[in-house]
Formats: C-alpha cells, structure tokens, sequence
C-alpha cells in the first residue's frame, strides 16, 4: 500500500507539474529578432517591459527575454495601462479574431483579448489611452459605421464618443499621448515638432522647435517625456506645471532616434526608448547612462 501511494503521489505530482508548466508556456524564451514594433510600455502588475510588435508581443523581463506563443497579432496603437494593454491592429495567423481588430483589451498580458469597439471595421494607429483612466484618445483615419475622420474621445471605455476640434493641429500626426490620470492633457507627435493641449484636445499648441520632426511622446504624472529629429536626435523632459524643460542624454545614435518612451510606473528613473532602426535601450538613472538591450532588432 505504502509502494502504491508514493506512484500515485508521484503521478498526481506530475499532473500538476504538466498543468503549471501548460499554464506558464503562454510566455517562453526568445533569441532572436524583433521587428516592426509598433508600441512599448510597462503593463501594468505584468512585470516587464512589453513590446507590441507585428508577430505578438515580446517581452524583456529582469534582463531576459520572452514572447508569446499564441495570439501573435500585429499590435497597432499599443497603449499599456495599470492593468494590462489597450491595442488596436490586425490578427495573427492563428487568430479567429476579424480583420481589423478595432479596439481590444487585455487584462491578463495578451493571453486573452476583449472587444472594446470597433472590431472589424477601424484600425487605430494614432490612439492614446490613460494609464489609469483608461480614457481613450484618437485619430479615426477614415469612416467607419459610427465616427467620421477626425479626432475623438472617450470617458467610458469605448461606449461612447465626442468629436473634438484639435484646433492647431494640422501636420501630419505621428503618434498621440494621453495624460495618466488628467485626460486635459494630450500630447501629439507631428511631423513639425510636439504639440500639446490642456483641454482635452479642442486646441493644440506647439511646445518644441518647430523645425524638428516629433518623433515620440510620453506622459508621467508631472512631465511630458518627447523626442525629436533634425539633424540629429534629441530627448527632453517637459515640465507640464511649469512650461520649463530640460535636455536628457541619449545614448550615441548615428542618423537615429527613439519613436517610442516608455518609464516605470513602479520606478521612474527607469525609462526604455526604441529608435527608429530597430535600437533599444533602458536607463536606471534617469537617462544618465543607458544598456541597450536591442541591437539592430537582435535581443541582447
């Protein structure tokens, strides 16, 4: 009897062991590529710093890679937020999901998907959302069953939404910004330089060299993190309550520049940038001195 309930122990032991291991398999180890990311942020209570990119997301975790190994999307209009991610794109290969996605939600770090609005009709580029609003701000590029083109928001997920006038802003537009908690505060990359707005987009004005291309915007809190491009990239730290800002070092980019910031929401002197060949890097000081942890769409 004693033989029989060690094997029977051991066969439940295993059973178990195959269900944590099947639970766990959604995320496994990466070497390799990334290419064509569309978006990164800190996910929330998802520990990491996620990349949206055209075969699913990628993960970079206490110095380790990951990715996913189902719902390999191509994320368009990536958006993290203190629970999760906001994105919008197409479908995988191995997804039963329609072309486009409109607007999903993800909970649980991109093992599910959850309809917001807009599935199969719209697909988003521009598109903000709050860290912990959740409020959405974008860009609808043409008509679809419910909006005209132009700029709108929403205050309730998804439900409904206000046209606004975003007055002021009439370049190309890059990629928008939307303020964690205060959404007043939109920010717009252009190709012109950065814009911003403190009344929920109705007017913009241009707050960087008007001769340099914004290529990247980040909200925390107190500052608006942007980056622009003329002859050679820059990274500033905008003082939102002050209208002062300040230079932050980069790392050596020859004919490159970030086009995605991203800082911790549990440590802000980490902040991650992803340039526009394929170069990632994170600093823990505060851009004192930067690690890259992409080179040339290798992981490191």
């Amino acid at each position: 009897m004693k033989r029989i309930a060690i094997i029977l122990a051991t066969i439940a032991g295993l059973i178990l062991s195959g269900c944590s291991n099947n639970e766990q398999a959604f995320e496994v180890p990466m070497d390799g590529n990334i290419d064509h990311v569309h978006g990164i942020g800190y996910a929330g209570e998802y520990n990491g710093l996620y990349f949206a990119s055209h075969t699913g997301l990628k993960i970079y975790r206490d110095g380790e890679w990951f990715e996913t190994s189902k719902n390999l999307n191509d994320y368009m209009g990536f958006n993290a937020v203190d629970d999760g991610f906001y994105t919008s794109g197409h479908p995988g290969k191995d997804s039963d999901l329609p072309n486009p996605l409109g607007i999903q939600r993800s909970i649980d770090g991109g093992q599910t998907l959850e309809m917001v609005k807009f599935e199969g009709e719209t697909d988003f580029h521009a598109m903000a959302v709050g860290y912990n609003s959740n409020d959405i701000f974008l860009l609808n590029p043409e008509k679809n069953p419910e909006l005209e083109q132009g700029f709108y928001r929403s205050i309730d997920d998804g439900q409904s939404w206000e046209s606004v006038s975003a007055s002021g802003l009439d370049e190309e537009i890059l990629s928008l910004a939307l303020h964690p908690s205060d959404s007043n505060l939109v920010a717009a990359a252009a190709t012109n330089g950065i814009y911003l707005s403190e009344d929920g987009g109705e007017n913009f004005q241009l707050i960087s060299d008007g001769n340099a291309v914004g290529t990247a915007i980040f909200f925390n809190n107190e500052n608006l993190y942007y980056a622009t491009y003329s002859t050679s990239p820059f990274l500033f730290n905008y003082h939102i309550e002050s209208g002062t800002e300040e230079t932050m070092e980069l790392p050596e980019l020859t004919e490159d520049g970030p086009v995605f910031i991203a800082q911790n929401p549990q440590n802000d002197q980490q902040i991650a940038i992803y340039t526009t060949k394929g170069q990632s890097f994170i600093t823990e000081d505060g851009s004192e001195s930067w690690t890259q942890i992409i080179e040339n769409g290798q992981v490191k």
